[in-house]
C-alpha cells in the first residue's frame, strides 16, 4: 500500500482521474470497479473531461458498479446506478454491453450477485477498482464485520450508513439492506484505489491506516493489498500520527 497526500479534494481527484486515464491508454479493454459517492464523484467527472479531450477510444470500457440499495429504482436520484450513468455512464454513451450494475429490485438478489460474479470473473478480474470510505469504516455496503472471503452478498445496513445514505435521497426515503461487491473482489483487483477527504474522514482513516487490519474496520484491508494507494486531502489527514 502507498499512502499519498495532497493540498485538497481538487488535486486528489485529479490524481485519480488520471490513474483512470492511464489505465484506459495501457489496456483500452479494462474492466474497472467504481463505487459511488461524494469521494469519487469529482474523479469521476474529470476522468471523463481528460478522456474526451484527448479522443481516448472508450468502446471496449467495461465498468461495474460496487453497489445499491436495495429496493431502490434505477431512475432514483440517491441510486448508486443514477449516479453511475450521470457521471461515467451517459457522458461517455456507453452501450448497455460495457457496463454490469445491480438489479436492486430483482427478486433473486443471490443471482444478481451470481452474475456479477460471472461478469467479472469472465473478463479476467478487476484491472482497477476506486473505493471510498464510509464514516464506520465501510467499503461500498461491507459494513463491520464482514468476511472478507466474500464475494458479491446482500448485507444488512449499519445505522449509521441508513442515516447518512439519506444525503443523497431528495426526500426519507426507507433503506435497510445493500446488495455489494465483497472484499474479496477488492483483494483479487489488480491495482485499487481508495479516496477519502476531509477533516470528518480524518478519525476512521487514522483508525483503518494505523489501528488493528480485521473485518471490523473493513477498510483496513487497504493494507494488505500490494498495488494499492490510499489518497487523503490534507484534512483527512489530521489524525494520523506518522
Amino acid at each position: 500500500m502507498q499512502l499519498k497526500i495532497f493540498s485538497d479534494y481538487q488535486a486528489l481527484s485529479n490524481y485519480a482521474a488520471e490513474v483512470m486515464l492511464a489505465q484506459v491508454q495501457r489496456k483500452p479493454d479494462s474492466l474497472i470497479g467504481l463505487v459511488s459517492g461524494d469521494s469519487p464523484r469529482l474523479a469521476y467527472d474529470l476522468f471523463v473531461e481528460m478522456a474526451l479531450a484527448k479522443g481516448e477510444d472508450t468502446s471496449r470500457l467495461c465498468f461495474v458498479g460496487f453497489d445499491e440499495w436495495v429496493g431502490i429504482p434505477p431512475e432514483n436520484e440517491g441510486s448508486c446506478h443514477r449516479f453511475l450513468h450521470r457521471h461515467v455512464f451517459d457522458p461517455l454513451h456507453l452501450p448497455k454491453a460495457n457496463y454490469h450494475v445491480f438489479d436492486a429490485l430483482s427478486t433473486d438478489l443471490d443471482g444478481e450477485c451470481q452474475a456479477m460474479n460471472d461478469f467479472i470473473a469472465l473478463r479476467g478480474g478487476l484491472d482497477l477498482l476506486l473505493v471510498g470510505v464510509g464514516m464506520n469504516g465501510h467499503i461500498g455496503f461491507n459494513e463491520p464485520g464482514v468476511d472478507f472471503g466474500n464475494y458479491a452478498h446482500v448485507q444488512l445496513l449499519e445505522e449509521i450508513t441508513l442515516n447518512v445514505g439519506q444525503k443523497y435521497f431528495q426526500e426519507a426515503t426507507e433503506l435497510k439492506y445493500g446488495i455489494t461487491l465483497g472484499l474479496r473482489h477488492l483483494t483479487e483487483a489488480a491495482h485499487v484505489l481508495m479516496l477519502a477527504n476531509g477533516q470528518k474522514k480524518a478519525a476512521i482513516m487514522q483508525q483503518a491506516l494505523e489501528g488493528v487490519v480485521g473485518k471490523e474496520l473493513p477498510a483496513s484491508i487497504i493494507r494488505t493489498h500490494p498495488n494499492s494507494e490510499v489518497l487523503l486531502d490534507e484534512a483527512a489527514t489530521a489524525w494520523l500520527r506518522v
